[in-house]
């Protein structure tokens, strides 16, 4: 038996002796790396620059934070905490089905859309089977993937010198689908790239796509996407009923610490789902923060009007410093360094700023940079200078 003595003289069980256990999908898995321990650089932090806090631009949170409408929301259902939350999430569907004119039987909510990512392969993929999706595409896929126990079938991406350098080849992605495909996952706009693709090429896409394949369009950032040529895949689910798309609460809606995300899909998907969702999967503070959010449209306007404006500004800057700056639809840019970026990441780490190191994602060479506001963006700047000087 593999296993070490602790010091009372017991035998404790290690973490080889619990995988050997676990199931087989499981022991290929690594837990998601979510870059740095947060809460110890803010102690480390405190107080410290003349009393400026961390900068962390590495979680793609929005930096203006939830409206008032929400804060108050969630002031006000403190008053019940000590009730379970709603376990269908009525308000919430209601008020998301009225938003996207769709009937709340086809809405799932989630804890976070990744809860939602992680059951769409719990549910419909497994071992024998194919779970298809690009290259630096969001982590999630891949462990959702593995932790089904199905075969991961990755495309590769455009090349870095195309006019969206690294985003979906959606030509490979369809070419990679076998007979033994039940999921799809594609990321519009995409995690960590910033990367999208236009209306046209998603419906020419979907229409290259087996009816038996269950396409994910994750759109995590939809609401911060104003290219022209993008638009949401929530116009062709009625045309393409294998066709489901994720959404957050934890972007543009500042809301990442209540963990809220929804699914829509056709009615029959999201039935079959709720066989395997946790009982009151999200919150009473959720619910309600959510709800209210949705309520305050002009608040999500002015969070993604004033993101764009920074994240051109960002964008330009760092150009002019010259580095590559991939295009993106989001709240953060990828930035290519030309060399292994860990030890600018490190240093910049040791200045208080905080951005998302790559490497996991097999881009060694880049950091992606959360766009923040003014001040965090000056202060990044400011940081990134001396670390390059």
């Amino acid at each position: 038996m593999n296993a070490m003595a602790d010091e009372a003289g017991g035998d404790v069980l290690d973490e080889a002796w619990f995988a050997a256990r676990a199931g087989a999908g499981v022991q290929g898995l690594k837990a998601y790396d979510p870059g740095h321990d947060l809460v110890a650089f803010r102690r480390r932090f405190a107080g410290s620059a003349g009393g400026q806090a961390l900068v962390e631009l590495g979680s793609n949170e929005n930096p203006y934070g939830p409206s008032d409408a929400a804060r108050a929301a969630i002031l006000d259902q403190l008053q019940a905490i000590h009730r379970y939350p709603d376990p269908l999430g009525g308000d919430l569907k209601r008020a998301l089905a009225a938003r996207h004119g769709v009937a709340p039987e086809r809405i799932l909510l989630g804890n976070g859309s990744h809860e939602l990512l992680m059951l769409l392969g719990q549910v419909f993929a497994g071992p024998g089977l194919d779970v298809v999706f690009a290259r630096h595409a969001f982590a999630v896929f891949a462990l959702a993937t593995q932790a089904a126990g199905a075969s991961m079938r990755i495309a590769e991406p455009l090349p870095r010198d195309a006019a969206m350098p690294l985003g979906h080849d959606l030509d490979a992605l369809a070419a990679a689908i076998t007979a033994d495909t039940r999921l799809l996952y594609v990321a519009n706009p995409n995690n960590p790239t910033g990367t999208w693709f236009g209306a046209d090429a998603l419906a020419a896409f979907l229409a290259r796509v087996p009816r038996e394949v269950i396409v994910v369009v994750d759109e995590a950032y939809a609401e911060m996407a104003d290219a022209p040529d993008y638009a949401s895949a929530l116009g062709l689910l009625d045309a393409h009923p294998n066709v489901v798309v994720t959404r957050t609460f934890s972007k543009a809606y500042g809301l990442a610490g209540l963990r809220c995300g929804y699914l829509i899909g056709a009615s029959g998907l999201v039935a079959v789902m709720e066989r395997l969702r946790e009982s009151f999967n999200v919150n009473g503070l959720a619910l309600a923060a959510c709800e209210a959010a949705l309520g305050d449209e002009a608040h999500l306007r002015s969070a993604c009007a004033r993101n764009a404006e920074q994240r051109d500004g960002l964008s330009r800057a760092l150009r002019e410093r010259g580095l590559e700056v991939f295009p993106s639809q989001t709240n953060f840019v990828l930035v290519g360094f030309g060399r292994d970026a860990a030890p600018i990441e490190r240093a910049l780490t040791d200045r208080g700023v905080i951005l998302r190191p790559m490497g996991g994602y097999g881009l060694p060479d880049c950091l992606r940079i959360s766009v923040g506001n003014p001040d965090e963006n000056r202060r990044l700047l400011a940081a990134l200078d001396e670390v390059l000087a």
